[in-house]
């Protein structure tokens, strides 16, 4: 193999070695931020982070199929959660119910652009979009946002519409019963979407396994809502759908924030860290003027300059070569690096 490419090319070196590396311990004491308390549980409730150097899959086709498995098997349990709703509707009349039982179709939907994300980012990389199709999770992460926000205001509007009209509830029982089907149906399908969002680096993903959550949470206020009419207090379900609607809106921002810094480029520092200490550790390379990292989707893309002995162009070679694999084992969602050596003073 030439010099040339060796050095400045690495289209195939990504899968070539097996993935051996994949078994090996890496580094795992990177810091996320916790929170304490009450305040701790609901924000990893809510906005559960990325392990994005742990429990990783790696291969990107393997995390895309896993993912793909994910919104197929949530699809199905969140449509069977809203057949059961339904049939209780029809045998309660419950208008509040019905409202749940639509509200919880239309978000088990969200799923189907995920879905067709996850089949785009197979696509292989074209002259037009030269750096693959990964993108378009991010864009499907953002529209779930959207989608959240829009179901919290929709939920207000009701709720505020029913403070000032009330409606009466009938068979209250039916109405607990479908309620608690559906936050069953929604915590079970969000429990799984995190779980392998998180496994395979998938912002989006885990975006959408926030969303079923809300959702369920949603379906709970809903047996709130009715368990406070049948106590006597017939307010009860307006405010607790306010509560509920003020609440999606608060915890909403985590995952906004999320989302926005995929689709901005921003990486989180602790890769980066990573990143820099696998690359110093190699042997030959002095330093490392030049970092970056991105995700595109849920694989890692970057580009380092490394300062390497003025050496023979064999030995250079050899170490861009180790620079790369420790990189690989550093950071197992890593798809593509760019490694440029610079020559610096004899060792």
């Amino acid at each position: 193999m030439s010099s040339h490419q060796q050095v400045d090319h690495h289209d195939d070196h990504v899968h070539d070695h097996d993935h051996e590396h994949a078994g090996h311990d890496h580094d795992h004491d990177h810091e996320h931020e916790h929170h304490g308390g009450l305040k701790g549980w609901l924000y990893e409730l809510f906005v559960p982070h990325t392990h994005d150097a742990a429990d990783s899959i790696d291969d990107a086709l393997e995390s895309s199929t896993q993912g793909v498995r994910a919104l197929k098997i949530s699809l199905f349990i969140l449509l069977a959660t809203t057949v059961l709703q339904f049939l209780v509707v029809l045998i309660s009349g419950s208008v509040a119910l019905l409202a749940d039982t639509i509200h919880n179709f239309s978000d088990a939907l969200t799923a189907v652009p995920l879905w067709i994300a996850f089949i785009l980012g197979r696509r292989a990389a074209t002259r037009r979009y030269n750096y693959g199709y990964g993108r378009a999770e991010d864009l499907a992460g953002l529209f779930i946002v959207v989608v959240v926000a829009l179901s919290a205001v929709v939920a207000a509007w009701q709720s505020i519409d029913r403070l000032f009209h009330p409606q009466p509830l009938h068979n209250l029982w039916w109405v607990l019963a479908a309620g608690l089907i559906g936050f069953a149906g929604n915590e079970i399908v969000a429990v799984y979407r995190i779980r392998v969002g998180r496994q395979i680096g998938s912002a989006a993903l885990v975006a959408d396994g926030v969303h079923a959550r809300i959702d369920g949470f949603t379906s709970l206020a809903v047996v709130l809502g009715a368990g406070g009419v049948l106590l006597g207090f017939p307010l009860a379900d307006p405010i607790v759908g306010l509560l509920i609607s003020a609440t999606i809106i608060v915890l909403l921002w985590g995952t906004v924030r999320s989302v926005g810094r995929r689709l901005m480029d921003g990486i989180e520092p602790e890769l980066l860290d990573n990143a820099q200490a696998a690359l110093e550790r190699t042997p030959g390379v002095l330093s490392v003027p030049k970092l970056q990292l991105r995700w595109v989707g849920h694989r890692l893309q970057g580009a380092a300059t490394i300062v390497v002995a003025n050496a023979a162009l064999s030995a250079v070679e050899e170490t861009v070569d180790d620079a790369r694999h420790q990189l690989e084992r550093a950071l197992p969602k890593l798809d593509d690096v760019v490694i440029q050596p610079v020559t610096g003073p004899a060792s």
